[in-house]
């Protein structure tokens, strides 16, 4: 109940009040931060978790909630005065520390930090195309999981999008494959404030959004007034019975209450000023002390409002309950792909490649694995960008994710790239899926931000990026990425594997599969390469610990090294044939990937790269960055650091100097040195 001789409206107002305000107190306290999204649509998050949402503070992972994105991920203390009000565990202090060291309040919101987060979102459009991808989930697992009488997924996923987020490329790309797939579970509200950073949106931003999003397939309403709670509320329950995804066209005025700034782009990204603070307050009525102000007529309403969520809870307890009873085997996948746990004795189906001296690409023997994999890990979800037969990454005999088959797992995303990255984050943040997309290795640089992301979030997406280098030949520079593999090497937290032949693919995908904190790389092949003969070269095992001793010399004291990933180790292996017909005896190092080698103990990496042998020689279809850590001062990089041709591929690496004859050359020079 209200207090006494307090009406619904104005406990309401008073709601309001306390979240902007306590948005604004914390970005004045830390003299950082951006109060004018959080002062000019209190009442939208308002209405959402007061009076639509259904979530549990107390289970913050409860599989049936409903997901809340902050896009614009700048007006990060709505979020924060949303979830401390919420009873989620972020206590007062946790908002007076906004921005500062060890808080739980960061300048952005980020996914495993602070409880009831669902994604890390900062650069603009990844919010939004992530929540495509989370709405792709749902209605995955809905369609393989809900009964007639067992709905067990069954919410919504909202997000609170800005005109910024509606600029980007990434969620334009979003957009149109969510209206292609009529995701009506998406319901986005747009901050229609009409201020950018540099000004008005008139300088920058006049198309019609509504009829560009009405094109897309989508649903769209409006709400003249983001003050308006009844026309809020009218607006988001008609979307909810949409069978389209929706956006809510939100008028609203940043800064709402700011004497001087609403309105204007000061609101946006700046404290507002003790002055300005001080007008606000009076202006709409609130008190000047203390900050941080949380009436108790408040906090009861939002613990009321909880109600309707934790009671949707329990129910949803007790109905999983009677469905583990009567569909045992489906509640054991759901709680083993719940926890990321892959299921018993699955590397059995990992594929055993017999010796071939023609061998075949990388991607091609991917393509083997995936398909062999599927059988035994239904929550393997993939897709291409357009790419399914270069990149092999098709599920045989099963047809793809629509609208009219919500159960299959194979998701054909368009020509969209970043949209793939972004909508994998979505899927793996959704959890019971690993999500996997292929395009070409050059076109990482299309999704590189999602990627950025995932690694920041340490979920585990897959990439599939084939046609690894040069030796995709004739389609010229454009697709030849020689400088793709160091940048993203640099990725913290990104496993990049470059397998150098089929049973080394197998042990990739096991590392990417058994990779349960960060997304991984493989990067495959359009050429073909021989399969090695086991009984003479080392078990390919060795490429899960990054890199290991392929073949060594005779007497197992070698005279240089050489090491390679990928299409280059075979130009390793015949030179260390011609070496030794000279004399000299070298060891070949197989060298898939810099970050699982790195996280090898020491004495096993002296193991398989001695410090005593100074003569080292590595070569590497890509640019020579990064590899002098590996090959010491004294040793040589055999690289190209520049852009590539259009020609056959083995013309390329002829006049590219990526040749068995090179790497004997470069022995021979070390050693003499």
């Amino acid at each position: 109940m209200e207090a006494e001789g307090t009406t619904n409206k104005e406990v309401d107002l008073q709601a309001l009040n306390t979240i902007r305000f306590l948005a604004a107190d914390a970005v004045q306290t830390a003299n950082s931060g951006h109060p004018g999204l959080p002062m000019g649509l209190a009442s939208v998050a308002y209405s959402l978790f007061t009076r639509h949402m259904r979530f549990n503070p107390k289970d913050p992972a409860w599989p049936n909630r409903d997901r809340f994105i902050l896009s614009a991920g700048h007006g990060s203390m709505l979020l924060y005065a949303m979830l401390h009000l919420s009873g989620y565990a972020l206590p007062l202090k946790e908002l007076k520390d906004f921005r500062q060291w060890g808080s739980k309040t960061p300048g952005h919101p980020e996914w495993g930090l602070t409880p009831g987060v669902e994604m890390t979102t900062g650069p603009l459009g990844q919010g939004f195309a992530s929540g495509v991808g989370m709405a792709i989930a749902f209605e995955r697992a809905a369609a393989e999981f809900n009964r007639d009488e067992f709905r067990l997924f069954d919410h919504y996923i909202y997000a609170i999008v800005s005109d910024g987020d509606l600029m980007e490329g990434v969620a334009s790309e979003a957009a149109s494959l969510a209206g292609h797939l009529k995701l009506g579970r998406l319901i986005y509200l747009y901050d229609d404030n009409r201020i950018s950073i540099d000004g008005s949106t008139e300088i920058t931003f006049t198309e019609d959004r509504a009829k560009r999003f009405e094109a897309y397939g989508w649903h769209v309403s409006h709400v003249d007034d983001a003050n308006d709670l009844e026309a809020l509320d009218k607006a988001i329950a008609a979307a909810r019975k949409e069978a389209r995804p929706s956006l809510i066209v939100v008028r609203s005025h940043i800064g709402f209450g700011l004497p001087t700034k609403e309105n204007t782009a000061a609101a946006h990204g700046e404290p507002p000023g003790e002055e300005e603070l001080a007008g606000a307050k009076e202006k709409l009525g609130w008190p000047q002390d203390p900050w941080f102000f949380v009436p108790e007529e408040v906090r009861d309403h939002f613990e009321q409002s909880g109600a309707a969520g934790v009671a949707a809870y329990q129910e949803w307890q007790a109905l999983y309950r009677r469905y583990k009873e009567e569909f045992a085997e489906q509640g054991h996948q759901l709680e083993r792909r719940w926890a990321g746990e892959l299921p018993e004795a699955w590397e059995e189906a990992l594929p055993d490649f017999e010796p071939n001296s023609k061998g075949m690409a990388t991607r091609a023997s991917s393509g083997q694995v995936i398909n062999a994999l599927a059988g035994v890990l239904p929550e393997l979800f993939g897709g291409s960008a357009d790419l399914t037969g270069s990149n092999k990454t098709d599920i045989k005999g099963e047809d793809s994710f629509s609208p009219d088959a919500r159960g299959n797992r194979y998701i054909h995303y368009g020509v969209r790239e970043h949209a793939m990255g972004a909508i994998m984050n979505g899927i793996a943040l959704y959890r019971g899926f690993i999500p996997y997309g292929g395009t070409f290795l050059v076109f990482s640089d299309y999704m590189r931000g999602s990627m950025r992301l995932a690694a920041l979030m340490k979920q585990q997406v897959i990439y599939v990026l084939t046609h690894d280098s040069i030796g995709l030949g004739e389609d010229g520079p454009t697709h030849q990425p020689v400088e793709h593999l160091a940048a993203l090497r640099a990725i913290p937290n990104l496993t990049v594997i470059r397998p150098a032949e089929a049973n080394e693919v197998s042990m990739a995908w096991k590392s990417a599969l058994d990779q349960k904190s960060g997304p991984t790389v493989l990067a495959l092949s359009r050429q073909s390469l021989p399969t090695y003969d086991r009984n003479a070269f080392m078990p390919a095992q060795g490429a899960l610990q990054g890199a290991y001793i392929l073949r060594d010399a005779a007497n197992g004291e070698p005279q240089a090294i050489l090491m390679a990933s990928g299409s280059e180790v075979d130009a390793c292996v015949h030179a260390a044939d011609i070496l030794s017909n000279k004399g000299i005896e070298v060891r070949i190092v197989s060298f898939p990937s810099w970050e699982l080698f790195e996280a090898q103990t020491q004495a096993y990496r002296d193991s398989v790269l001695p410090p005593e042998v100074k003569a080292r020689v590595a070569i590497e279809a890509g640019v020579s960055q990064g590899w002098r850590r590996w090959v010491g001062d004294e040793g040589v990089v055999i690289a190209i650091n520049h852009f590539g041709e259009s020609a056959p591929y083995q013309e390329l690496y002829k006049q590219f100097g990526l040749t068995p004859e090179a790497l004997v050359a470069a022995v021979e020079a070390v050693i003499k040195e």
